[in-house]
């Protein structure tokens, strides 16, 4: 199914991108457009990922250079079945994460520094529970193929703004200067759409999946409470500067986002947390699961920091944060 909604997607997405190019050049340039998207559609499908991790000056981590993160990485991964992603961080105060990569063997999971410095053990696990979720879902194609295209479609509509107005451009257009203001508007209004359907539909599903990986829904739940309120105040200046980028995120690192519910790249985050809640019912009534980190990389930690071995996601009154700084 997922394959069935990619194709559908790069066909929308395609079709959104010759219309604009008919909208500013005619037949001529709804051609030029389609070259241009088929070979956006291919790059993008063996590239995507690199652009996005590029576009944040996201750096590979491994066992040496960040070994409790690339730990918890290898456990959740095997937990939930999946072959072990590349590892990433990127520079920014904001905590947040996201996942790319066009399948499950070739997927990269990245989180931001602000994530690992601001978060516990507990909750950077949740976060990158759900970022697996992503990965093992398939999501993470389409997600870095839609913002590839939608970066170019809105591209586009720059480019009808900076040239629209010429008398010889107009003559190629159709609809004269109400083509040039539907490439303009409408066009990224589209693409903007099409993004935010991707990642409501599913962030939820991110969510579940992601608390069973990890085992615990209330340790998502608290990042993102915490991620949210954290993102109002701490801007992502890469991400500004990506704005088709933000539904990638597990929270939009937009400043302008809020916004009417329409327009928002996310589920309400309230929404999402009593999801989990309500999750975290159903787990009681169930056999406990197995902790991320394992005991013996749990133990390793608490060594070293010497905190007391109260074991994760009981209520400790005051919380280890995780040794990334």
């Amino acid at each position: 199914m997922n394959v069935i909604r990619t194709a559908m997607l790069l066909a929308f997405m395609t079709a959104l991108f010759m219309g604009v190019g008919y909208l500013i050049g005619g037949q001529s340039g709804m051609m030029i457009a389609f070259v241009v998207a088929a070979g956006m559609n291919f790059f993008s499908y063996w590239n995507s990922d690199r652009m996005v991790l590029a576009n944040y000056h996201a750096q590979e981590v491994d066992a040496n250079t960040a070994p409790e993160f690339y730990e918890m990485i290898r456990q959740l991964s095997a937990n939930a079945g999946l072959p072990m992603p590349r590892v990433y961080l990127y520079d920014s105060p904001q905590p947040n994460a996201f996942a790319t990569g066009r399948n499950p063997q070739n997927a990269a999971v990245a989180a931001s520094t602000g994530l690992l410095n601001m978060l516990t053990e507990e909750e950077v696990a949740g976060v990158m529970a759900h970022e697996l979720a992503h990965v093992q879902n398939r999501d993470t194609l389409t997600m870095t193929i839609t913002a590839t295209l939608a970066g170019a479609i809105s591209m586009l509509g720059n480019f009808a703004f900076l040239f629209g107005g010429n008398r010889d451009n107009n003559n190629n257009n159709p609809l004269g200067g109400i083509g040039v203001l539907v490439a303009m508007i409408v066009a990224p209004f589209a693409a903007m759409l099409v993004q935010m359907a991707i990642s409501r539909t599913r962030e939820y599903s991110a969510d579940r999946r992601g608390a069973e990986i990890c085992g615990h829904p209330l340790w998502l739940a608290s990042a993102l409470g915490k991620i949210a309120g954290y993102a109002q105040q701490i801007p992502n200046d890469d991400a500004e500067r990506n704005p088709a980028t933000a539904h990638m995120f597990i929270i939009n690192p937009l400043s302008g986002q809020k916004m009417d519910n329409l327009f928002s790249t996310h589920p309400d985050t309230g929404n999402r947390i009593a999801a989990l809640q309500d999750m975290a019912g159903e787990f009681a009534s169930q056999p406990a699961p197995r902790s991320t980190p394992a005991p013996a990389a749990d133990r390793a930690v608490r060594k070293a920091r010497s905190v007391p071995s109260a074991g994760w996601g009981r209520d400790n009154s005051n919380p280890p944060k995780g040794p990334w700084s």
